[in-house]
């Protein structure tokens, strides 16, 4: 008996029905980003791992559990599929010296992700994401940021989500977390035996997770330990920077809410980071997530003497469907559907396809013969506007019968205008 395959675990097949919701979602965000002057750019889907390593951290549940390394023949080559985009986007803005070409690069991505964790209703191994990248010599403002969100919640606001809401929260500079990561395990040292085996790893690696754990007792030393509300111990200059943030987005009529705990999982942020959830997803509730990572260019090979800035996001896709109001696509309907009653008639209809095609007018046939009910079907179960039959009279007088399915309405029309007449109904 010969073996049958399933998708593999963690991925899922995008079956016809569901493509014209994606498309359609896609459509939009193309559309979206780029009334915001972001460019489309495209990067492979495997790259150095040590890229990731180095743009992630070492300490990142990402790095250590979930990247997905591929084989490879040569023992001084080790490649990774791509986790996330920004760390490819920005070795792409260093290779390609986009610093030298232009004050400020605004990227946008579409595109599948991969980490190799365990699956589960909207957390895949294979997962597609919609991404937006600012970064520059102009790029660390309170504005950018400002602007980097309302691009999100408008994305999401367009693709009729259900129920977005934005969490916010500063980090503060690189000098900031420094001071802060000392502060944090100085205030959890007496309840280190307390956290969860993970957050006990975490705890000397980079203790801002611990604030991020979902672990109920971890959640309560947590709130125990430096308060339920209380904000991270930030610099003036950072409490100053993350105030023109609020004041934008007030400023906008975006609403927002502070999550003092919120940090995210990898090591590059800085100052603004946040996420966005979305009602009817239980417990795996983010749709989207970014923040401010200025100290990745430096990180990455980036010229010591420029101050970069950059602040980017990712939308989750799968999860996105998950959240939005409209579940089912429109079925996808065709112009016109040629029928030939008789084998021998096939070469006309085929050569009228190539016509009709040619025109931009989407059009298919069945070229399996059959009775004319059973073909009338076919044309209904296509979405077709408009059923093209050639008959026996058809044939002898090189005409074509054009029935409009919605009104039943049917003529006969010349073969050689056939074109034109679709084209002016269709339109």
């Amino acid at each position: 008996m010969n073996k049958t395959f399933s998708v593999p675990r963690g991925t899922s097949d995008i079956l016809p029905d569901a493509a014209p919701l994606w498309e359609e979602l896609e459509t939009k965000a193309r559309k979206i980003c780029k009334s915001y002057g972001y460019r489309e750019i495209r990067t492979p889907v495997y790259e150095d791992t040590n890229l990731f390593s180095r743009s992630l951290g070492q300490t990142s549940d990402v790095v250590n559990k979930q990247l997905l390394e591929l084989a490879s023949a040569k023992e001084d080559e080790g490649l990774a599929l791509r986790p996330e985009g920004t760390a490819s986007v920005v070795r792409s803005y260093l290779e390609n010296s986009f610093d030298k070409k232009e004050q400020l690069s605004k990227f946008f991505y579409i595109g599948p992700m991969f980490r190799g964790e365990r699956p589960q209703k909207g957390r895949l191994r294979q997962f597609h994401q919609i991404g937006v990248e600012a970064i520059g010599i102009d790029g660390a403002s309170p504005f950018h940021d400002a602007e980097i969100l309302a691009l999100a919640m408008h994305l999401l606001q367009e693709f009729n989500v259900q129920g977005p809401k934005l969490k916010i929260n500063s980090l503060g500079s690189k000098e900031d977390k420094e001071h802060i990561s000392i502060w944090l395990r100085t205030e959890f040292t007496k309840h280190k035996n307390e956290l969860c085996e993970d957050c006990q790893n975490r705890f000397e690696r980079n203790v801002f997770r611990v604030l991020d754990c979902k672990n109920e007792v971890c959640r309560k030393v947590v709130n125990a330990v430096i308060g339920k509300d209380k904000a991270l111990p930030l610099s003036d200059n950072s409490l100053k920077y993350f105030g023109y943030v609020q004041k934008a987005l007030k400023d906008s009529g975006i609403n927002f809410e502070i999550s003092p705990h919120l940090v995210r999982g990898l090591d590059y942020y800085t100052h603004t980071v946040f996420e966005i959830t979305a009602e009817g997803l239980g417990s795996q509730d983010a749709v989207g997530a970014g923040g401010r990572y200025d100290r990745l260019l430096d990180d990455l090979g980036g010229n010591e003497k420029t101050e970069y800035g950059a602040i980017g996001f990712a939308l989750g896709i799968e999860r996105i469907l998950l959240a939005t109001e409209k579940k089912q696509a429109e079925p996808q309907a065709i112009d016109a559907f040629v029928i030939e009653t008789q084998p021998e008639y096939q070469h006309r209809a085929f050569q009228l396809l190539s016509d009709l095609r040619k025109n931009s007018i989407s059009a298919t046939a069945s070229f399996s013969g059959g009775s004319m009910k059973s073909l009338m079907s076919r044309a209904n179960k296509a979405s077709a506007r408009f059923a093209l039959i050639i008959g026996d009279q058809e044939y002898k007088d090189k005409t074509v019968s054009v029935k409009n399915m919605s009104t039943g309405q049917q003529e006969t029309v010349q073969l050689s205008e056939v074109v034109e007449v679709i084209k002016k109904k269709l339109n």
